[in-house]
This record gives structure tokens, sequence and C-alpha cells, in this order.
């Protein structure tokens, strides 16, 4: 008898450990991981430093609560902040809170030095935020809110990529606009550079809040720390998770200083978030990333995963359709059934994972090797081989 609550459909296969790349069940078969636990081990499994990191902050202390100053979360802040647009940080434990703190702190800025009535944050279909009732509501997709009403008001969504529909729906209640650079769950669609810095310029002219949603398309990912560089567009707040931790709970509210001045003691608060055990990690993390030659590996491998891919199209184009995504954070829509796909390709060694519009992700861990990336794409035109002879 199984005692979890019964809220994942899990696949009947269990891992003992994982080395760089890939996952080893207690049988010793091996599989190549293009999940990375969505997102998560961008350094892998079993980095050295983030294990030795783990080990000897272990051993001295793992929680404070944040009654304290925590040196760990001023260095990781610090850190954060000199590589992007945002001057002050607040941590928490994943992405849906990361994002929570964003939908306060929009509500606090324009409360406190905006206009009081503006509270609605307009985003976009095909979204994921996150489980929470407000992050469930803000992405607006049934599947996840159905069960749940009434939903959280104050967000509603639009098209991606339609910036008519965008002015078409800001009122004088809108608050901010909320977008992922590229869409994880909502299919892997990237958005266009030029749609993001129309966002800015809508934002400003209107005086709302631009914010990123880059839990899963952030730290490293596209081949810079956060996918918006690719565009040269300044947010006023962002939130990231995921891989900030490489598989330790972390997330982040990052924003400039115009917009964290709306909070202040009391304003906001987690008991967990940022604790010393963490921040070490978080920080060894950061060691690895914004380490010289790091980042233009990552932009280098996604260069290579682009010709694989590219050749995968043409090769089977009555399989996979169409190529999207960025760097390492890429999908290929299928002909036919994605599910299928990702059951085939577990079968050969290979996983995968789905996500919305019929379409499969790979997310490789940044630290992969173009052999491995060759091997993950060989297999995939083994799958396409025999469905199409099929």
């Amino acid at each position: 008898m199984n005692a979890l609550m019964n809220t994942y459909n899990r696949v009947d296969l269990a891992f003992e450990r994982g080395e760089g790349a890939y996952l080893i069940t207690a049988e010793g078969r091996r599989y190549l991981d293009f999940t990375s636990g969505i997102a998560v081990t961008a350094l892998g499994h079993c980095h050295p430093h983030l294990v030795k990191t783990l080990q000897e902050q272990g051993a001295k202390l793992w929680h404070t609560s944040n009654l304290f100053r925590v040196p760990g979360q001023e260095k990781l802040a610090q850190r954060l902040t000199d590589a992007s647009f945002a001057d002050a940080v607040f941590f928490g434990n994943s992405g849906a809170e990361a994002l929570e703190c964003g939908f306060k702190l929009i509500r606090k800025y324009h409360d406190d030095f905006g206009d009081p009535n503006r509270y609605k944050v307009i985003a976009f279909e095909g979204a994921f935020h996150g489980r929470t009732l407000a992050t469930l509501s803000a992405a607006g997709n049934e599947k996840y809110l159905k069960g749940y009403a009434p939903n959280v008001e104050g967000f509603e969504q639009v098209p991606f990529g339609n910036l008519n529909e965008v002015r078409a729906r800001i009122t004088p209640e809108t608050a901010a606009i909320l977008i992922e650079p590229v869409q994880g769950e909502g299919g892997m669609r990237a958005a266009d550079a030029q749609f993001l810095k129309d966002l800015r310029t809508v934002c400003d002219e209107f005086g709302l809040l631009l914010m990123f949603d880059e839990v899963q398309c952030g730290m490293g990912r596209t081949g810079k720390l956060f996918a918006h560089e690719w565009a040269g567009v300044t947010p006023d707040l962002m939130s990231t998770a995921k891989a900030i931790g490489g598989g330790f709970p972390l997330g982040a509210c990052l924003a400039t200083a115009k917009v964290a001045a709306a909070f202040g003691h009391g304003s906001h608060g987690s008991t967990f978030g940022g604790n010393p055990l963490a921040m070490a990690i978080g920080n060894a993390v950061m060691d690895v990333m914004l380490a010289p030659g790091f980042l233009d590996n990552v932009a280098k491998l996604g260069r290579h995963l682009d010709k694989r891919l590219a050749d995968l199209l043409k090769r089977f184009p009555k399989v996979f359709t169409e190529v999207r995504g960025i760097g390492l954070i890429r999908g290929l829509k299928c002909a036919g059934s994605n599910a299928e796909i990702v059951d085939q390709a577990r079968a050969k060694g290979l996983l995968l994972v789905s996500a919305a519009d019929n379409v499969v992700r790979l997310l490789p861990p940044l630290i992969v090797s173009e052999a491995e990336l060759d091997q993950g794409i060989d297999l995939l035109a083994e799958i396409a081989a025999q469905a199409k002879a099929a």
C-alpha cells in the first residue's frame, strides 16, 4: 500500500544514483537524462563542487531563520545583482514562491508609489507559473484550475506574442505584464526578441511593471545567465528557481531598487528561504556558472544541438514537425503522440519530458558533452526511423 497522495502519474522506474548526465537504477541500468529534473539539475547529478559544498556546510550549520543575518544570502544576492539588471533579491524555496513574492511586490509598489487601484496582471496563454492558487490563476490553464474555483482575481491572459491584444487589455487597474521569455510547460515557445522589447515600451508608456518568469529558462539554460538578455530588455522584476540550487530547493525574486523599495520590514517573509545550507549550495552553483567560459560553452552546445535537431527534422518531417526553444531548452513538436515518443525514448535509455501542444522537451544538463547530445539525438532518430517504417 502506498501512503502518498495520488497527485503524480509516475513512471514505474526508480533511480539509485546519478553521475553527470546519467541516472542509474539499483540494477545498474544507465539512462541519459535529458530532463534534468525538469531543468533543475543544470550541473548534472552529483557535481563534485556541489557535493563538497553540501558536505562541508551540512557539517557546520543548516538553519538559523531570518531573525539573524545570513552571510551566504548577502553574498549570493550580491552575485546575482552584479550579474543581472536587479538591485535587490528575496530568497524563497521554489519558483512558485518567487512568483508569489513578485505578485505581492507588484501590488505593494503601486499601492506605495503609483496608483493603489492598479493590481491586475496581464499574462499569456500557454504559460505555467506554478501550483499555488495565485500562480495557477496567473497562467489561466483550465486543465490545472479545474476543481479549485473561484480563481484568484486579478489575472488575465492574452495570446502569446500578440502585442495588439496586450494593448487592448490595459485598463486603469492594470499593474504589470508577466511573461516567460521561453515557455516551458506551454510548448517550449520562445518569445520573439522584438516582442519583449515592445512589452518594455508598453510598460513604460502606461506606467506598468514588466515581470519575467525565468524559473525554467533562466540560470544559464539559453547560453546566457538569463534568457531575456538575448533581447537586451530590462525587466522591473523577475522570478527564478530550479537550476539556481542545482537540485536543492531554492528560488529567488529579483527586482530593481525602485520596485524593491516597496518592501519594508514585515512586508514579506519565509521560514526556510535563504537558510545557510541553501545559500551555500546556491553560491556553489554560481561558482560554476560564472566561471570564465562556462556560459560560452553552453551557447556552443546549443548551436551544436541546433544543427542536430535541424537535421532530425529534415530527415523525419512526418515524425517531428517543428523545433522550438533556444540553447539547451528545446522542444520537438510531434506529428504523432508526444507521450509515445517519451515512452519509446525511455525504453531506449533516454529520459525526456513532454509539454503542451504535443511537444517533447529536451532539457539536458548544462555540463552535457557534444557526444552525449549526439547520443540522445541518435536515439530519437532510431525512434523516428522505426515510426517511419511502421
